[in-house]
C-alpha cells in the first residue's frame, strides 16, 4: 500500500493531525518517492520534520507562485511613492490587492474620479498576489451567485473592452466531485438555483466524469456537478487592469506609499467622522477611507480606533510539475476530501482548508512578496486526498510551494460597510482567501455603498453590523469561530447546523431553567436561544475543543454535537416529530416561548416623535398602550428591518421596564439576530437627520416571555392581575401589569398566529414569572417550544422573517406589506419617494406562497418554475403541521417584463424544483392557515 498505517486508518474527524515524519535529506522524485520513505521510517514516537526537496537532483524545493508575471520586481524601485500625494481626495482607498482595485475601479465607474488608492508596495502585494485565483459561480447563496456573477463578467468581459488588455482569465470550467448522497445532494440544489440565473450546470455520473476527466479516480464517487463557464483569474493582470481602467477615469494609483495614520474629528454633536490619511510622505484630507488592507486591515482599523474581527492564518498550496493530459482539464474541488486542484498551464496546483491552521500570531508590517515556510504535517492530508483523486500526481513531482497569510473571519464571510466607530471609515477586508472571486462584486457593491448610503444588493451577509460589539471584540469567540469556519468551510451546508466554537457568549436569564429541561440552543448574535426541547434531557453546549487540533482533547460523547450531526440531512431531521409536538400544542393547547435574545431598545427625547415619523413606515402617533407592526426601510424603500413599536408614558421606578424621559416615548421590540444592524440604522439615521433624542439599549436587562395558543388566556389569567378579556386588552395593546408579583409590560401580540401574550419582564424577575406560568399552565397541557417550531408557525400563518422573506433589496409592497405604509397620510418617512414611485408604476415582483401537498423537505434555493419558465427561487421553506403541507414563499418575476399582478399570481401552472426534481405547486394569495385572522383576536 502507497500510505502508511497510520496514515490510511486516520480518523475523518476534522482536526486530527497528521503524524510528523522523520527528518531525512530524501530527494523528492515524485510523490510515491515521499510516501514510500515516510512508510520505511520509525514509528511516530520519534517523528520530526521530514524537508522536501524539487524533482532536480539537488535543488532545495522553491518558494514560488506559478505565475509568469508578478508585480514583485516590477514598478518603481525607489523608495518614495509613485506619484505625489494629493492634498485632498473625495474618497481614499487603502490597499492595492484585489478588493482595493475593485473598489477604485468601480468608484471610478460611478462617476467618483477624486479618489486615491493608496498601496505601501506594489499593486497585489501582501495577500492578492500568491492567490488561487479560482471562480466557482454556484454558491448557496442567490447574493453570492450575483456577485460572482458581475466579478466573471468584469474579469471576462468588461475590463478588456475598456482597455483592450486581457486580464488572464481562462474558462477551463469546473467541476465539484460527490463522494456520498449528501454531498450529491448540496450540488442538486445548486444547480436548481442556477438555473434561476442562467448558470449552465450539469450533474455527470461518475462514468461521465471520467470521460470528461480521463486522469480522474471516480471508483468512489457518487457523482460530479460540473459548470463549464467557471474558470480562473490571474492576480497580477486582473489588478493592474483595474488600475489601468480606473485611472483612465481620473482615480490616482499611488504605490511605495504605507499609511501610517488615520485623523479622526468630533463633530458638533460629539460623532467620530474621518478627517485624513496620513503616510510617511504627506496627508490627505478626506471624509472617507475604505479598508482594504487584507490581513493588515485590523492596524489599520485600530489607526482611527476601529475594531476590525479579523484573523491572520497561513494558507498554501503546491504546484506539481508537467503532467502529461491534464490540459484543459477543468478545476476540481473535492469537498469530502478538503482539496482544490486548480489547473496551471500543464500542471496542477493543490491546496485545501485543513482542520488545523496554524495561525499567524504577530502580522509583520514589512511582509509584501513574501511567503512562509510550507509545514508539511499540516500540509499532507491535501495531497492524500489529491492523489486519490488524480492518482498520477503520485508520479508527479513538486516543483514549488505557496504558504503566504491569508485573513479570515468568524463566519468565514468578509468584512464590508461603514464601521460602527467611526462615520467615514468603510471596510472592504476578510475575504477567507476568496478576494479575487468575490472582489468585482463586493466592490461594485461597496462604491454604491460608499456614494448611496446603502448597497444595491442584500449585503447583510457581509455587513460589519451582522456581528453584536460585544462578540466581535472578544478575543477567544473570534479565534474559535474563525477556525471552525475555516476548518468546515468545505463542509455540506445543512439547514439546521449550529457552530460549536465560541458558545456561551450571552445567556439570557432563562437559560439554566430551559437547559435542565432539555434545550437544544440555538447561537445568533452571540445569545444562547431555544432551537427545539430534547425529550430525552440535558443536552449542553462545551467549551470549544478545536475538533482535537492543536493538543486539544476532542470532547467524547458529546450529547449536543451528536443531536446536531444527527441532523445533518436534506430529508426531514430526525426530530420531526419533536417539533410537530410543539407547534401543534401551540395551535391546540398553549406554548411557551423564551424570546429573551430579541433586541429592546428606547427611542425617547423631545424629538422622538418627529424621529419616529421618520424612521418607522406606519403610523406610530398613538397613544401609549398601543403597539404597531412595522418596517423601516432605506432611501430605495428597502426594507432595513420589520419590529414592534410601542408608544410609552414616561416612568420612574424602573429603568428597564418603564424609563423616566422628558418628551416621547417609543419602546422598540426586535429580533435579536438583527439587534446591531438595526441599532446602528437608527443611530445613523438620528446623526444624519440631527433629531434631539436618545436611543437606550436594554436588551440584557429584560427578559421576554411569549405565551400563545387557545388556552394562553386562561393560563395568564392566573399569573397576571389584569382583565385579559377581548375588551379590556385587545390585540396590538400593552400594559404595565404584575406577574406573580412582580412588574412586567404585557403585550397582546403573536409571531406564531394564535391567542397570546408576550411578557416583558425585568431581568432578576425572569425566572419567577416563567415557573408560575409553567405551573399555571400544568392543567392546559402547556409545552416549552423554540425557534424551529417558531419558524414553522410563523411560515404557516405568512409571517415574514427579516433576512428571509424581508431583505434591504425588497420593498413593503413586494413583500405584502403595503398596510404598514402610512401613504394615506402626509407623514413623510424615510423610503416614502420610493414606495410611492413604485405603487405608481407597478410591482414587479411579488412575494407569494406557495404549498406542495406531496411530502417533501423544503428549505429554500428551490427553483420556481410558472407555465415553463423559471420565474424566481424560494427564499424560505419549512414543514406547516396544522396544515400538513411544506410551505415555501419566494419573489417571482414576469417573464414577459410586465408587472406582477395579483390575477398574474393566480393564474398559470407552478412546479418548486428541490434539487433537479419539479413538485407540483399551489400559489396563495393568502396565508394557507387562518387566513381569517380569527385566532390572533381570540375566536376560535
Amino acid at each position: 500500500g502507497r500510505w502508511l498505517p497510520w496514515l490510511a486508518s486516520r480518523p475523518a474527524r476534522p482536526g486530527q493531525l497528521l503524524p510528523r515524519l522523520v527528518a531525512c535529506p530524501v530527494i523528492m522524485a515524485s510523490l510515491r518517492r515521499l510516501l514510500q520513505i515516510a512508510s520505511s521510517l520509525q514509528p511516530p514516537a520519534s517523528r520530526q520534520r521530514i524537508q522536501l526537496f524539487s524533482s532536480g537532483p539537488s535543488q532545495t524545493l522553491e518558494k514560488n507562485v506559478p505565475y509568469q508575471k508578478t508585480l514583485k520586481e516590477s514598478g518603481p524601485q525607489t523608495k518614495g511613492p509613485s506619484q505625489a500625494l494629493p492634498a485632498s481626495a473625495d474618497v481614499v482607498v487603502v490597499g492595492g490587492g484585489s478588493m482595493g482595485c475593485q473598489t477604485v475601479y468601480h468608484l471610478a465607474k460611478t462617476g467618483v474620479t477624486n479618489v486615491v488608492l493608496l498601496e505601501r508596495d506594489r499593486l497585489t502585494s501582501g495577500t492578492t498576489w500568491h492567490t488561487a485565483g479560482l471562480l466557482w459561480q454556484l454558491r448557496p447563496s442567490d447574493v453570492e451567485v450575483e456577485l460572482l456573477a458581475h466579478t466573471r463578467n468584469v474579469v471576462s468581459r468588461d475590463l478588456e473592452q475598456e482597455t483592450g488588455l486581457h486580464t488572464g482569465w481562462i474558462q477551463n470550467g469546473g467541476l465539484f466531485i460527490a463522494s456520498n448522497k449528501q454531498r450529491l445532494d448540496e450540488y442538486k440544489r445548486l444547480m436548481s438555483l442556477g438555473k434561476v440565473y442562467g448558470i449552465e450546470s450539469y450533474v455527470l455520473s461518475p462514468g461521465e466524469t471520467k470521460s470528461l476527466y480521463p486522469l480522474m479516480n471516480v471508483d468512489d464517487l457518487y457523482g460530479t456537478l460540473y459548470v463549464p463557464k467557471d474558470g480562473t483569474m490571474d492576480p497580477a493582470g486582473t489588478c493592474t487592469t483595474l488600475a489601468r481602467a480606473a485611472m483612465a477615469r481620473g482615480a490616482l494609483v499611488i504605490e511605495n506609499c504605507p499609511v501610517t495614520g488615520v485623523e479622526v474629528r468630533t463633530d458638533d454633536l460629539g460623532i467620530q467622522r474621518v478627517a485624513a490619511v496620513v503616510t510617511s510622505h504627506g496627508t490627505i484630507q478626506t471624509p472617507c477611507v475604505v479598508n482594504c488592507a487584507g490581513v493588515w486591515a485590523q492596524a489599520l482599523g485600530k489607526m482611527a480606533g476601529v475594531n476590525v474581527p479579523l484573523v491572520a492564518m497561513h494558507h498554501a498550496y503546491v504546484v506539481t510539475e508537467r503532467i502529461e493530459g491534464i490540459q484543459n482539464m477543468p478545476n476540481i474541488r473535492d469537498h469530502d476530501a478538503s482539496v482544490y486542484l486548480r489547473l496551471q498551464g500543464d500542471a496542477l496546483s493543490v491546496g485545501g482548508y485543513e482542520s488545523n491552521p496554524i495561525f499567524w500570531e504577530e502580522v509583520s508590517d514589512h511582509f509584501a512578496f513574501g511567503l512562509f515556510d510550507l509545514d508539511w504535517d499540516v500540509f499532507m492530508q491535501h495531497l492524500e486526498g489529491a492523489v486519490n483523486r488524480v492518482p498520477v500526481l503520485e508520479r508527479t513531482g513538486i516543483k514549488s510551494t505557496v504558504c503566504g497569510p491569508e485573513s479570515f473571519t468568524a463566519d468565514h464571510k468578509p468584512l464590508m460597510g461603514e464601521a460602527l466607530e467611526v462615520r467615514g471609515f468603510f471596510l472592504g477586508c476578510g475575504f477567507n482567501s476568496a478576494g479575487m472571486m468575490l472582489g468585482g462584486g463586493c466592490g461594485k457593491e461597496l462604491a454604491h455603498w460608499i456614494v448611496h448610503g446603502h448597497p444595491e444588493k442584500d449585503m447583510y451577509g457581509y455587513d460589519i453590523r451582522r456581528f453584536h460589539h460585544s462578540v466581535a471584540g472578544n478575543n477567544r469567540w473570534l479565534r474559535e469561530r474563525s477556525h471552525e469556519s475555516y476548518a468546515k468551510n468545505y463542509s455540506v451546508v445543512f439547514p439546521y447546523d449550529e457552530p460549536l466554537a465560541g458558545r456561551n457568549m450571552r445567556k439570557d436569564p432563562l437559560h439554566e431553567e430551559l437547559l435542565q429541561q432539555g434545550c437544544i440552543f440555538q447561537e445568533r448574535h452571540g445569545w444562547e436561544r431555544p432551537g427545539w426541547f430534547n425529550l430525552q434531557g440535558k443536552a449542553q453546549v462545551l467549551d470549544y475543543d478545536y475538533y482535537g487540533a492543536y493538543g486539544h482533547k476532542p470532547h467524547e460523547d458529546y450529547t449536543y454535537n451528536q443531536l446536531l450531526s444527527d441532523e445533518y440531512t436534506f430529508d426531514f431531521p430526525p426530530h420531526h416529530n419533536v417539533i410537530r409536538n410543539e407547534c401543534l400544542t401551540c395551535r391546540n393547547a398553549v406554548a411557551v416561548f423564551n424570546m429573551s435574545y430579541f433586541g429592546k431598545f428606547y427611542l425617547v427625547g423631545p424629538e422622538a416623535r418627529k424621529a419616529a415619523d421618520w424612521l418607522f413606515t406606519a403610523d406610530v402617533s398613538k397613544p401609549p398602550g398601543t403597539t404597531i407592526y412595522t418596517c423601516m426601510l432605506n432611501a430605495r424603500g428597502g426594507v432595513e428591518s420589520d419590529l414592534t413599536v410601542s408608544p410609552v408614558a414616561p416612568g420612574s421606578h424602573d429603568p428597564a421596564l418603564a424609563p423616566a424621559f422628558e418628551g416621547d416615548g417609543y419602546y422598540l421590540a426586535i429580533g435579536g439576530a438583527i439587534a446591531q444592524q438595526n441599532w446602528s440604522h437608527i443611530t445613523k439615521t438620528l446623526q444624519d437627520k440631527k433629531f434631539q433624542c436618545q436611543l437606550i439599549d436594554q436588551s440584557e436587562e429584560l427578559g421576554m416571555i411569549s405565551v400563545q395558543g387557545p388556552s394562553s388566556r386562561a393560563v395568564l389569567q392566573e399569573v397576571l392581575d389584569a382583565d385579559l378579556s377581548n375588551e379590556a386588552f385587545p390585540f396590538s395593546t400593552h400594559k404595565l401589569v404584575k406577574a406573580a408579583s412582580c412588574p412586567v409590560r404585557a403585550m397582546r401580540l403573536s409571531f406564531v398566529g394564535e391567542m397570546g401574550w408576550e411578557l416583558h419582564i425585568p431581568r432578576k424577575h425572569c425566572v419567577r414569572v416563567y415557573q408560575s406560568i409553567m405551573k399555571a399552565g400544568a392543567k392546559y397541557g402547556i409545552t416549552n417550544a423554540g425557534y424551529r417550531a417558531i419558524d414553522s408557525l410563523s411560515i404557516e400563518k405568512g409571517y415574514r422573517h427579516w433576512h428571509a422573506d424581508l431583505r434591504p433589496d425588497d420593498t413593503p409592497l413586494e413583500a405584502g406589506l403595503a398596510f404598514t405604509c402610512k401613504l394615506r397620510t402626509d407623514i413623510p418617512f424615510l423610503g416614502r419617494e420610493a414606495i410611492e414611485a413604485q405603487k405608481r408604476d407597478g410591482i414587479f415582483r411579488r412575494l407569494v406562497c406557495f404549498t406542495v401537498d406531496e411530502k417533501v423537505p423544503m428549505f429554500g434555493l428551490e427553483a420556481i418554475w410558472r407555465d415553463g419558465k423559471v420565474i424566481g427561487h424560494i427564499r424560505r421553506a419549512d414543514f406547516g403541521y396544522a396544515v400538513n403541507k411544506t410551505i415555501a414563499y419566494g419573489y417571482i418575476r414576469n417573464p414577459e417584463g410586465g408587472p406582477v399582478t395579483t390575477e398574474f399570481v393566480k393564474k398559470g401552472e407552478y412546479f418548486l424544483e428541490r434539487m433537479g426534481v419539479p413538485y407540483l405547486a399551489k400559489a396563495h394569495t393568502k396565508s394557507p392557515f387562518d387566513p381569517e385572522n380569527k385566532r390572533v383576536r381570540g375566536i376560535y
